[in-house]
């Protein structure tokens, strides 16, 4: 399997030195592996499947990505009051990032709806 050089847990690489589009292979054929399994009503290969993306160094990178530097909220502070990660701070989310079925409380802020008076809750997840 071509894995990218910065899936493994000994990853000592900087932030700007990840090769992304190499990640983002990995993670996408992984999740098709998974969309083909479950095709096939094949429930246990589905699950192994899941443990090994949830698990994966990529999918964990792209995640906190998405979250600290694409995010158009990446300002926004959430319960935590953590915003604005340096690379360095990135990298220590991804070791540290334990995906499990449980998440943490939200931040529940009220913004004007707009042409009314009325306000609707957004809700900003914590990092």
């Amino acid at each position: 399997m071509n894995k990218p050089n910065s899936d493994s847990v000994t990853n000592t690489e900087g932030w700007k030195t990840i090769n992304w589009v190499k990640a983002e292979r990995y993670v996408f054929k992984l999740q098709k592996r998974i969309y083909a399994a479950s095709r096939r009503d094949d429930v246990k290969r589905v699950r192994k499947l899941q443990k090994t993306l949830m698990r994966s160094w990529s999918n964990k990178v792209l995640a906190v990505r998405r979250v600290t530097v694409e995010n158009q909220g990446k300002k926004t502070a959430g319960v935590d009051g953590v915003k604005l990660l340096p690379p360095q701070a990135r990298l220590q989310l991804v070791r540290e990032l334990k995906l499990t079925g449980k998440s943490k409380p939200t931040r529940r802020v009220w913004i004007h709806k707009p042409g009314s008076e009325e306000k609707r809750p957004l809700g900003i997840p914590i990092m």
